[in-house]
């Protein structure tokens, strides 16, 4: 559960820092992103040769480069991860499922998809339910379901709250803070309320920090904080990611410190 002096506990992740064994952990909770939207085959390559290298949980990108990272990836024990409804998260909800199957039957194991935010923003929070549902509904069974609830644009933590816990009640793995393409990404305090909803569900829903998280000493104070609120057995990639770009060059050098 979450601690009642909440102040403290961002304090006391403010001040973690990671060290080689902290980053070796990180690094096998990344969601390794690309989401340029014009990515090469080259640069395709590289990133899905990084992710096995570095036994990464996952690669995250969009879903036309879903085929070439799908045999790339093949037998690597790396998941693929896309998007759908992505990045501004509209109100067609049948389009987003859509998206959601599409991705799936193209080899997507995962798939990330915008909460509609505008509708949030006017307090239609069944918005969330029937757009996780249809997702829900459109994808295999097995295939893991991220919400982006762009925490940054909803601002309000009963906002964030009440969307969150729609998209729990419907059945959603992983609640996730940010497209990474928002003005403001995830944010500690962002994250203690996305917990505090998941510490709810007893658990068994993940966590997905994204946006903006370029180095080891801020990931690890997001981890810092899952285990805080969760528990350290809790932090798993089965329920625990960092959706990042560049983060994975910092643990490497952390590592090799």
């Amino acid at each position: 559960m979450v601690p009642r002096d909440v102040a403290g506990l961002i304090e006391a992740a403010k001040a973690a820092r990671a060290d080689r064994g902290t980053a070796a952990r990180l690094r096998r909770l990344l969601d390794l992103t690309t989401l340029n939207g014009d990515e090469r085959p080259a640069e395709i390559g590289a990133l899905c040769r990084d992710a096995m290298v570095a036994e990464v949980a996952a690669v995250c990108l969009y879903p036309s480069c879903l085929p070439q990272a799908k045999r790339l990836l093949e037998g690597s024990g790396v998941r693929l991860a896309t998007v759908a409804a992505f990045p501004a998260g509209g109100d067609d909800i049948a389009k987003a499922a859509d998206e959601a199957r599409a991705a799936a039957l193209a080899g997507a194991d995962e798939v990330d998809v915008v909460a509609p935010i505008a509708a949030i923003m006017e307090g239609d929070i069944g918005a969330v339910g029937e757009l996780v549902a249809a997702c829900r509904a459109a994808v295999p069974a097995g295939t893991v379901l991220k919400l982006i609830l762009e925490t940054g644009t909803l601002e309000r933590p009963d906002r964030i709250t009440a969307a969150a816990r729609a998209a729990v009640m419907e059945g959603v793995d992983f609640l996730k803070t940010s497209t990474g393409k928002a003005p403001e990404g995830a944010t500690l305090d962002a994250a203690v309320a996305l917990l505090a909803v998941i510490a709810e569900a007893e658990g068994q829903v993940g966590l997905k920090v994204s946006g903006g998280v370029r180095t080891a000493d801020e990931a690890a104070a997001y981890l810092h904080l899952a285990e805080a609120v969760m528990g350290r057995d809790w932090v798993s990639p089965e329920r625990f990611r960092i959706g990042a770009s560049s983060l994975l060059k910092d643990l490497h050098r952390v590592e090799g410190a």
